[in-house]
């Protein structure tokens, strides 16, 4: 199992399970608490994604309270369809327990897993240390400040627009390596989606300042700044795309 990078996370995103029933654009309601509260709303969306105008997959984001309060777990399911699924026959699964912690998101554990291939590791913020095991292979990582995994940090970034504070960098463990990658800001778009038209915030990402493949997120905040559409480019071409088909409080 190759697990997926922070852009290839979004491919994740992009290909998994049953769709829930669609939620109307006038009954949406933000699942923050209001800027500065530190709050978010369980919710579960499910999306399709496309690659040259071809479906190739679903994925399906969920987000519940732990049983300690303060405390979450995200689950993000992605499943290839129609050839796709010869290639990617098992399902990719993520799942991130954190804490909400001063209006930001604090990793405590993280589980991917493909098949019988998985990768554990648990954020040890007291000895500074993301400790576990990738494929196999031991995981002993020093922790950079406000580190995030491969699914906290969507809920960070919703966090960062909804307090209008998107740090440039943020350091994100994927597999068995910390790395820093670049968030931009680029504006604002309003946009047609299966939930009504919405006005949304256009997040960039990037491993580089010259990276020639970018992730672009557009994030709603009439929907609590949840993700409605992502796409990457390379060179400036579509290579694939998101789109939200659903949502679910």
């Amino acid at each position: 199992m190759q697990m997926p990078t922070l852009a290839a996370a979004a491919l994740a995103m992009l290909l998994a399970a049953a769709p829930s029933m669609p939620l109307p654009a006038e009954q949406s309601e933000p699942p923050g608490g209001g800027p500065g509260s530190g709050i978010i709303r369980p919710f579960s969306s499910h999306y399709v994604a496309e690659w040259k105008d071809i479906s190739v997959g679903v994925s399906d984001l969920e987000l519940v309270r732990d049983t300690r309060p303060g405390h979450y777990m995200y689950k993000w399911t992605t499943s290839a369809r129609g050839i796709f699924r010869l290639v990617y026959s098992d399902d990719i699964v993520q799942q991130s327990w954190f804490a909400i912690v001063g209006d930001h998101v604090r990793p405590e554990r993280y589980l991917g897993r493909q098949g019988s291939a998985s990768v554990s590791f648990v954020f040890d913020w007291k000895s500074g240390r993301v400790i576990g095991t990738s494929e196999g292979k031991p995981i002993d990582q020093p922790l950079e400040p406000g580190a995030q995994d491969l699914n906290s940090i969507q809920i960070e970034v919703m966090l960062d627009l909804e307090n209008n504070d998107l740090p440039p960098t943020f350091h994100i463990i994927d597999k068995d390596r910390m790395k820093q990658f670049l968030y931009t800001r680029e504006g604002s778009a309003r946009l047609r989606t299966a939930l009504g038209m919405l006005d949304t915030i256009i997040v960039a990402s990037r491993h580089t300042a010259d990276d020639r493949r970018v992730l672009r997120m557009w994030f709603a905040p009439a929907l609590g700044y949840i993700p409605v559409q992502a796409e990457r480019t390379h060179d400036g071409n579509l290579e694939f795309a998101m789109r939200i088909r659903s949502l679910k409080r």
